[in-house]
């Protein structure tokens, strides 16, 4: 009667699912499923996007009023990858997931980035994108489907939003072009992009390339753009059966004096205007000059006013700022500090700057500086990757520090940013298709990029002092690689516009588009790209391309001047390294029991060995600073390795004394039975009247049983005969 009675109460009333399911054929056998109405009721939109085995989760709420004083979009995007959606147990003491992994920040970037430009203007309502990964296929990889699952969720919420929006990973794999292609895919590809965008045009991407040229970058952009309409549609198809997501919610989020932002207009934009056709180079001082003009209006408001109204002037002072200097760049093609369109920076670099590194460089360009290092290690030092869906670790490391005072601030230091993780992400997918790895290069390499000055483009000085300092501590590196930030200014309302290349931090912070290309003087290596805009056209992409190429180019010569290809040699502070092969059953031995025989051997020679099985043989790799280190630790390998042959003489060590003879250490680990009628051509009572323990002699290996691999020596074989015998002989 209980359970009758509990199931007749659990369906009272309307709780029937009735899920909304949209489908997307991706053309090659597979679907998308995109379901609403059946999870996760509460959010203000949610969906769960399917692809075989692999499901998401993605939800948003955003908050009916926006706080007090919030000029800005207060969006945060999380992606999280739950371990039980391969079946694992996430790793460490607490067993459960915790901080997001670098790549779980780096595609909540993608998404955040895609969807960032796309809310109303005046919409500052605080909202938050969650994305889960709740069940994974080993072979898909889920960040391809994140941002479409982020933006269908905003698609059939209320929430204003000027979308939807979709996002693809496009490859390259033998020749053809690949809409989110499998694991196993990627393992082949040439050129991968994360490509977003709206209906109409292309609002971000990322990626990297080995070496291609800009007409086959822009043939990938169109090729993801066509699969992410019919993912638009589809979305568009979904909203319009929810009904909560029609019509959007109304909101009031801004509160505005049209009669101050009037008169900061006319007090200001002719000032504004002339400051920035100064052309002032130094950034401090051209700020100090457009806050001296703030100043000034501020100054005419009564006293009693000043305190209610000096929020508003700094907002509405900063759109006069932000068109003064865009009608100029459009006006004149001449930029905030002096220079033409597609002029460069000042640029200077050294490399060797820091003896004790393995290899360092400086690249100065403008006001941004880049000082970097690199330290070369053992496998011992690869960072381990144990995520929910990738598994492994990484030989190449690239980090990016960007402290306070390279932009002349003070602040606490709270960690790693997200911006730093991408950042150096970029850099490293910029420089890593360049190192050869081949026996001349074992090693795990780690690079460090502390920018010590910004005002724009640091991460693209991180992949030319990347690109120094790897040929200054000699890997082996193909071919020098340069990077370029381009911006732009589009006055949509008129079409004219002007793309700038190397951007400053003020080019970047008011315009419309930040483009990070990187390439060798043959090819597209990586890039990223970002823009405030709706979207950009074919056209001024494929134009940029071909800016960003002679800027590339330009920057590479300069480069060249101080190194051009790796040095001949590592440097004297690197780990030198030795590799060679012994057989599989001899990987005990040199290990030894609980590791006993390597660990003295290690510290006796100042080296690091490591052993691994390979084809069924013992791979040796030695590591050492200390060149006599590493052939001591060699050629004892080898001898603990080696196999005693029948006949051969060799020098032991009397390790143990028995009645019927003593055992002798031939070889590390290898003894043998020296029988007590081997030991003299005389017959003898007790071994102890002729050998003991420690005594080294010389021993002639007679047999090794070819069952037990026991080993018989004889001394007396070695020992001159009596003369009776040699007479009687």
């Amino acid at each position: 009667m209980g359970r009758q009675y509990i199931a007749s109460f659990l369906f009272k009333g309307d709780n029937k699912m009735n899920p909304i399911i949209q489908n997307i054929d991706l053309g090659d056998g597979r679907q998308i499923s995109i379901e609403t109405g059946k999870m996760a009721k509460q959010a203000h939109g949610s969906v769960v996007v399917r692809i075989g085995n692999t499901m998401l989760l993605a939800t948003v709420v955003s908050n009916k009023d926006a706080k007090a004083d919030v000029d800005f979009m207060p969006l945060s995007v999380d992606y999280q990858e739950k371990y039980a959606s391969t079946g694992r147990f996430p790793g460490g003491f607490f067993k459960r997931e915790a901080r997001p992994s670098e790549h779980e920040i780096l595609t909540a970037r993608l998404v955040d980035r895609a969807l960032r430009p796309l809310f109303p203007e005046d919409y500052h309502a605080e909202t938050q994108v969650l994305i889960y990964l709740i069940s994974a296929d080993r072979n898909t990889p889920p960040e391809s489907y994140a941002a479409l699952a982020a933006s269908a969720a905003l698609s059939v919420s209320d929430i204003p939003f000027n979308g939807p929006i979709s996002e693809v990973r496009v490859a390259r794999i033998n020749g053809q072009l690949v809409i989110n292609p499998s694991f196993d895919q990627l393992e082949e590809a040439d050129l991968e992009l994360m490509v977003a965008a709206n209906i109409n045009d292309i609002n971000m991407v990322e990626g990297e390339m080995k070496e291609v040229s800009e007409a086959e970058m822009m043939e990938a952009l169109k090729f993801a753009h066509e699969a992410i309409k019919k993912q638009i549609h589809a979305q568009l198809d979904l909203a319009a059966k929810v009904e909560k997501a029609n019509p959007k919610r109304i909101y009031e989020h801004e509160t505005n004096d049209e009669d101050l932002r009037k008169s900061v207009w006319d007090f200001c934009y002719d000032k504004a205007y002339a400051v920035a056709n100064e052309h002032i180079a130094n950034k401090h001082m051209r700020s100090e000059k457009f806050y001296a003009i703030a100043d000034e209006f501020l100054a005419t408001i009564p006293e009693e006013e000043l305190d209610a109204k000096r929020s508003m002037v700094k907002k509405y002072f900063h759109d006069v700022e932000k068109a003064a200097v865009r009608n100029m760049v459009l006006d004149t093609k001449i930029r905030l500090d002096g220079r033409k369109t597609d002029e460069i920076r000042p640029i200077w670099c050294e490399i060797d700057y820091l003896p004790s590194a393995h290899g360092s460089a400086v690249f100065t360009r403008g006001e941004t500086q880049s000082l970097t290092s690199i330290t070369l290690g053992t496998k011992l030092d690869a960072q381990t990757i144990d995520g929910a869906v990738y598994e492994g670790s990484s030989k190449f490391l690239l980090h990016y520090n960007f402290p306070p005072f390279s932009v002349g601030e003070a602040r606490f230091l709270r960690g790693t940013s997200r911006r730093e993780i991408g950042h150096g992400n970029l850099a490293l997918r910029a420089l890593k298709n360049m190192i050869i790895r081949d026996e001349n290069n074992p090693y795990t390499i780690r690079i460090v990029s502390d920018i010590l000055e910004s005002n724009g483009s640091s991460s693209m000085a991180t992949v030319c002092a990347g690109s120094l300092a790897l040929m200054d501590a000699g890997v082996h590196f193909k071919k020098p690689v340069s990077g370029i930030a381009m911006g732009l200014i589009l006055d949509e309302e008129s079409g004219k516009y002007a793309i700038l290349s190397d951007i400053l931090g003020d080019e970047d912070h008011l315009g419309d588009m930040d483009f990070k290309v990187t390439g060798t003087i043959d090819g597209i290596t990586a890039c990223q790209m970002d823009i405030k805009v709706n979207g950009l056209s074919y056209e001024i992409l494929a134009e940029a391309l071909e800016q960003a190429k002679r800027g590339r180019h330009h920057i590479l010569g300069i480069m060249n001047d101080v190194i051009s290809q790796p040095r001949e040699d590592y440097k004297e502070s690197v780990p030198r390294y030795m590799k060679f092969s012994i057989p599989k059953e001899f990987i005990g031995a040199v290990i030894g029991p609980g590791g006993k025989i390597i660990q003295e051997l290690q510290k006796e020679t100042e080296t690091t060995i490591l052993i691994e099985e390979v084809d069924d043989k013992g791979v040796i790799d030695i590591f050492s600073t200390n060149k006599e280190g590493m052939k001591m630790a060699h050629d004892r390998i080898k001898k603990i390795t080696a196999v005693p042959e029948i006949g051969e003489t060799y020098t032991g060590k009397v390790v143990s004394i028995v009645a019927f003879g003593a055992f002798v250490e031939i070889l590390p680990g290898k003894e043998g039975l020296l029988h007590i009628s081997e030991v003299a051509h005389e017959r003898i009572k007790d071994v102890k009247d002729h050998l003991k323990v420690g005594d080294i002699i010389d021993v002639r290996l007679l047999d090794v049983d070819s069952r037990s691999g026991k080993m018989s020596l004889s001394r007396k074989a070695l020992l001159p005969k009596p003369e009776e015998d040699q007479k009687n002989s």
